[in-house]
């Protein structure tokens, strides 16, 4: 099954988990990131990304190359306010026919909390009903554990049999 994984990453933990996940599935990756970056340190960072999020926004995006090719794509996104980042929602707008007919799963990581809720607005926002699989990392850079590690096989091991 032909694979590409999405991601936007802010602090390097989302861009971590995404190519681990690339290489053991052997699936392309497309970083995607806005024009103008969001803060990212301080309390600016988590009011403006979190107020954003909460808005629905949809920055512009740096150009990146996605022709539709493929059979499962892979959301990989951090969560802001229990919601995905706005980077992934333009994606989403500007590839909706190309999306049309393809497998999803999604993986996000977070350091608050919201996760699940994230998971379900993306869900929505895709039309879907569900994902192939499921991934839910805590700071997985800037905290590695086993325990993330095994999850990591774990979704990559699930995935490999779909």
């Amino acid at each position: 099954m032909k694979t590409a994984i999405v991601y936007y990453s802010m602090s390097g933990n989302t861009k971590m988990v995404a190519e681990i996940i690339a290489k053991e599935l052997s699936a392309d990756l497309i970083e995607i990131k806005p024009v103008k970056d969001y803060p990212d340190k301080g309390a600016r960072k988590f009011i403006w990304g979190g107020m954003k999020a909460v808005m629905g926004e949809k920055p512009q995006l740096n150009p990146y190359e996605f022709n539709g090719d493929y059979d499962r794509i892979i959301f990989a996104t951090p969560v802001w306010a229990s919601s995905f980042t706005p980077p992934i929602r333009t994606f989403i707008d500007e590839n909706r026919a190309a999306l049309k007919g393809k497998r999803f799963a999604v993986c996000v990581c977070y350091a608050g909390g919201g996760a699940e809720k994230a998971i379900d607005k993306l869900a929505k926002f895709l039309g879907i009903e569900h994902f192939d699989a499921q991934l839910i990392l805590v700071d997985p850079k800037d905290q590695p554990s086993q325990e993330n590690e095994e999850k990591i096989q774990a979704f990559c091991g699930k995935l490999n049999q779909a």
